[in-house]
């Protein structure tokens, strides 16, 4: 069962840039460690659970396989997004019943306390590709997601309300996350954010956004405008906030907003 949203993924071609970056803006950032693929990552973990990744290539001049690698050449920014899972085998088996195509896959990355981690992802492939990846722990969670003190942010920030999903085709888009989701119809709704007719799905404590891409193209950062379909942008819950949106030069490329669902 997909649970909820897992994480947001933020690409930064420096990490250091980016923990810094993100430390004035008012987050509590913590070293994430090592993956064997050739990237190094921090997190910004959430009293809800979820947690917004920051990435980086250790040599991103060097190119590599890695499906995220392209996405420097737009500046990178909020790239993807994770939706978690207690039975991987089983959502993978009920996506591709429903026509989506993911592979499976195995992650993996070291602490810089020594620690390792373990997780299974299912990769979406093919012409669903934008989709969201799912992910399932195979060592604890509480090992690969910082608790505690790592949770506390100044800027209030507490979970990850809304993830915004620009599409070409919106009744396309809605047919695809439902799939994914295994939900009904998507509930209609004029985004307040954007101001356009937009469509919304549950998951979890959180929601998924469909924009209309074509209609919503000169408001996203130019790093989402290069990329086309697929995440971007997400509402940080942070109750006693007045809605703000974090400016994308400041938050490496990517748009996130900070206020009460």
């Amino acid at each position: 069962m997909l649970t909820g949203v897992d994480h947001l993924v933020v690409l930064a071609r420096d990490l250091g840039a980016a923990v810094a970056a993100y430390a004035r803006l008012g987050f509590t950032v913590t070293p994430g460690g090592e993956h064997p693929v050739g990237t190094h990552n921090a997190l910004i973990p959430f009293m809800d659970g979820s947690y917004v990744e920051l990435i980086a290539f250790k040599e991103p001049d060097r190119p590599h396989e890695h499906r995220w690698w392209p996405f420097l050449a737009t500046s990178g920014g909020l790239i993807d997004f994770a939706l978690a899972s207690d039975d991987l085998e089983g959502d993978l088996a009920a996506a591709t019943a429903r026509g989506l195509r993911f592979v499976a896959e195995a992650g993996r990355r070291l602490r810089p306390d020594g620690q390792a981690l373990a997780w299974r992802i299912g990769r979406p492939s093919g012409p669903d590709a934008a989709l969201p990846f799912l992910i399932q722990d195979v060592t604890p969670r509480s090992l690969r997601v910082p608790e505690g003190t790592a949770r506390a942010h100044r800027n209030g920030a507490a979970g990850v309300a809304e993830v915004y999903v620009a599409v070409e085709d919106l009744n396309a888009g809605v047919l695809a996350y439902a799939a994914l989701l295994g939900a009904g119809a998507a509930d209609a709704l004029p985004d307040r954010r954007f101001g356009v007719e937009a469509r919304a799905l549950e998951c979890g404590a959180a929601r998924i956004v469909l924009l209309p891409r074509h209609a919503v193209l000169d408001r996203l950062p130019a790093s989402a405008q290069r990329r086309g379909p697929g995440v971007c942008a997400a509402a940080l819950r942070a109750a006693g906030r007045t809605a703000a949106a974090l400016d994308p030069e400041h938050a490496m490329g990517a748009l996130l907003f900070l206020a009460p669902r």
